[in-house]
């Protein structure tokens, strides 16, 4: 007993000693943590991108050296090479790279190792601040953070557009790094007092020439206003900003230019093979749907350039079913879909996506095919963006095709300029199939997919008349009514805008003389140059036009827009000049008219009621006349009590309440008398209705010969049944009587007819008096009579039918 007791005894103390010792490895780990920063921050200094050759070769924590083996990043790109160093020895860059090129890591190491190296917690705040221009991009850059920086205690937060604000708002302290949107961090730093950035260490943005142009320009100047000035700046894009405005904006002290890529050969990458092709206008909706058929085992990336263009398309293939899966991404969906279309075309690998340049800013979709620009770039940093959305990485393949309009066919030259390699290619008209008759027969039928191509009609024009470089993006040089034939529309809709800015001069009547129609075809000759942008030689406009040629030569050169007349639309309708040369002049005194009419100010609504009130009308009156067209008084006016009369007749301005209250009370009395009156009057009307119906009934019944029901029915004009059918027998007579009576009890069962007894009771005698009469069944008939009683029995019957 004594040794069990001993060595129980001995095995607590080596328990305790084992939890004593539970606690002493902390110590160790917090020093080996100090030691191992200390090394790390020796060797920044000693980094050369030239000798790296894997993410080993960097002086990295191992918890992101085995997030990084864990997601098989093992040998780093020029641009992680380069980037990676400068960023870790705590100097700004300025990165630019190929799209597809790794530049999201480029950033994303540096803001783990330095959060790391400082020992951030999360009680110290926002430590990195992530922005950029589109929220797949975040989405993209907060899945590759988790992926590689898992192992590490920092919290990470994604802040974008239609997410749950009040759920980011509780936890914004916690956070150590916050990828986000410009708008939704602007909305944090205004209204959630959590929200603190004053120890930020690195601010990082990416697709920063994106972030930094004019549709965030206000955005971003009141974010860099909050962020504290001693801080690390990386700016990343594949087409990097170097405007010294932009620079100075974010108060960067030093930067460094990193860009492996500036002296290769083209800006794309070598693998992507580029093409474009020149098409009509009503031609794009057939090659596209043509190309798409002939793809159908391919993943294929549509860029357009609006969002309603993208909702018309994608809904018109949808119903007519090319036989792939089709997606749609822009930007006015849902933030939920929207991710779910993202990770679904990165999952699919049969699938096209039509989508607006949303998509060509930094989203990694794998293993795309094929890159269709099927509405002309605004320039070539946009053409990089989108084609870089295939081709990506090393071992990355792809193509991109671009479809131009005859007069964009000028950006190739801006393109070859870039280093962009592109070659032009021609369309087999015989694989071309356009399925024309089955959009109108769809438009037709559906009315809500006719108001789709409706608005992305118009949303084309519109983004094409919104471009800064007129001489590539002219909306005067656009068929609009073959367009819109492509989309299915037979009546190309209206378009006010356009309709208003070419508007400003007052079109020309017929009456005028033909000067006035020259100048007023010159001041519309120089409006339209002007907003198109086109520049004449001034060779051109010092040479003189003849007066005669003026006018046919100026319809030739004038945009062709079909307004289709629209006489319910505000806007004057579009100057079309029908007779030339017009020697006809008004006389004088209608000049002088037109004049004066034009002179003439509109009526407001004041100045009609003061017409009114002068003519002495009497606005809103009801008059209501009898049958013979007497004139019938008010009866509100008609007052009876003598209280009233005078009520009436006082001319006091206001109202006194307490005696109009006493009047109401008068005036009530006679209106009750008036109400019974009316319903007596009514109630006689109706009783003598009544009466004359009740007697020309009577009348009715009398021509026809009628009698009362007390003395039966007049049969005397019925022939003598004996003489026809000759006397009866006694018996059979009984017989007859017998069937008859239980048929007739039958017919009374069947139709619940009144009972004899009933009737008898009816007439006053009493039901006690009249013995119940026994009803005799078919059965027990048929029965008591022979074979030869009941076939005499058929035959008399028959004989009387």
């Amino acid at each position: 007993m004594k040794q069990n007791k001993q060595e129980e005894k001995a095995k607590q103390q080596k328990s305790k000693k084992d939890k004593f010792k539970l606690y002493k490895p902390k110590k160790k780990k917090s020093s080996e943590e100090d030691a191992a920063i200390q090394y790390l921050q020796a060797q920044y200094d000693k980094i050369n991108p030239d000798a790296i050759k894997t993410f080993k070769d960097f002086p990295l924590s191992q918890k992101t050296l085995k997030g990084l083996k864990d997601n098989n990043y093992v040998t780093p790109t020029e641009i992680q090479r380069q980037a990676i160093g400068y960023a870790l020895q705590g100097k700004d860059i300025l990165g630019a790279a190929k799209t597809g090129s790794g530049k999201t890591l480029a950033f994303l190491i540096p803001i783990l190792e330095n959060l790391f190296c400082k020992k951030w917690t999360r009680l110290d705040g926002v430590g990195a601040l992530v922005i950029s221009p589109t929220r797949e991009l975040a989405y993209q850059i907060y899945e590759t953070l988790r992926k590689v920086g898992g192992l590490h205690d920092f919290s990470a937060g994604l802040i974008i557009g239609g997410q749950n604000l009040k759920f980011e708002r509780k936890r914004m302290d916690q956070i150590n790094i916050l990828i986000c949107t410009p708008g939704r961090l602007l909305q944090h730093m205004d209204e959630n007092p959590l929200f603190d950035c004053s120890h930020l260490q690195i601010l990082v943005l990416d697709e920063a020439d994106r972030c930094l142009d004019m549709g965030f320009e206000t955005t971003m100047n009141a974010i860099i206003e909050n962020l504290p000035q001693e801080r690390q700046t990386l700016l990343f894009s594949a087409t990097q900003t170097k405007s010294v405005k932009d620079l100075a904006r974010l108060s960067l002290s030093f930067p460094t230019y990193v860009a492996p890529h500036e002296q290769a050969e083209t800006v794309t990458p070598e693998s992507l093979q580029q093409s474009y092709i020149v098409c009509e206008i009503d031609e794009k909706i057939g090659i596209l749907w043509s190309f798409i058929r002939n793809h159908l085992k391919q993943k294929v990336l549509v860029f357009m350039a609006t969002c309603k263009q993208v909702k018309y398309t994608y809904d018109l293939f949808c119903k007519l079913r090319p036989g792939v899966s089709l997606l749609a991404l822009y930007g006015t969906l849902h933030q939920e879909k929207r991710e779910r279309i993202y990770n679904e075309f990165c999952r699919k690998s049969n699938v096209v996506l039509f989508a607006t340049d949303l998509a060509s800013r930094g989203l990694d979709f794998p293993h795309v095919n094929w890159v269709i620009q099927m509405d002309c770039p605004e320039d070539v940093e946009t053409y990089i963006h989108r084609a870089g959305r295939t081709a990506r990485g090393v071992f990355g393949k792809g193509e991109g095709l671009l479809m131009l309009l005859p007069h964009e066919e000028k950006i190739v030259e801006d393109l070859k300029k870039s280093k962009i390699p592109i070659n032009k290619i021609a369309v087999d008209p015989s694989k071309v199939v356009a399925p024309q008759r089955k959009i109108e027969g769809l438009l037709s039928d559906n009315t809500e997919l006719k108001q789709t191509a409706q608005r992305a009609f118009v949303s084309y024009v519109k983004s094409i008349f919104l471009m800064k470089n007129k001489e590539i993006f002219n909306v005067h040089l656009l068929d609009t009514d073959a367009y819109a034939r492509s989309l299915g529309l037979i009546v190309p809709p209206r378009i006010r805008f356009l309709h208003k800015n070419l508007k400003g001069y007052n079109p020309p009547k017929k009456e005028s003389d033909n000067e006035e129609n020259e100048d007023v075809l010159d001041k519309l000759k120089t409006k339209a140059e002007n907003d198109a942008g086109t520049d004449q030689s001034s060779d051109e406009e010092e040479k003189p036009i003849p007066q005669e040629k003026k006018n046919k030569k100026l319809t030739k050169e004038l945009p062709k827009f079909d307004f289709h007349n629209d006489a319910d639309s505000e806007e004057d309708e579009f100057l079309q000049v029908k007779k030339a040369n017009v020697d006809v002049k008004p006389p004088i005194e209608e000049e002088e008219q037109n004049i004066t009419k034009k002179k003439k100010k509109p009526l407001t609504k004041a100045a009609v009621a003061k017409k009114l009130l002068k003519k002495k009308i009497k606005v809103n009156t009801q008059v209501k006349f009898t049958e013979d067209g007497e004139a019938i008084e008010d009866e509100k006016k008609d007052v009876k009590s003598d209280l009233a009369k005078q009520f009436i007749n006082e001319d006091v301005g206001g109202i006194d309440i307490e005696k109009a209250k006493e009047v109401l009370k008068e005036e009530d009395k006679y209106d009750k008398i008036r109400f019974r009156e009316k319903v007596k009057a009514k109630h006689k009307e109706q009783k003598r209705k009544l009466k004359n119906k009740k007697k020309e009934e009577a009348e009715e019944q009398d021509d026809f010969g009628s009698q009362s029901e007390s003395d039966g029915p007049d049969l005397s004009w019925l022939p003598d049944p004996d003489k026809i059918y000759g006397k009866k027998d006694s018996g059979s007579e009984k017989e007859d009587q017998s069937h008859t009576e239980d048929n007739s009890d039958l017919e009374e069962e069947k139709y619940h007819r009144p009972l004899k007894h009933k009737l008898v009771e009816s007439k006053g005698i009493p039901q006690d008096s009249v013995a119940p009469r026994k009803k005799k069944k078919l059965k027990d008939i048929s029965g008591s009579l022979s074979i030869q009683e009941a076939e005499a029995l058929a035959m008399r019957l028959l004989q009387s039918q």
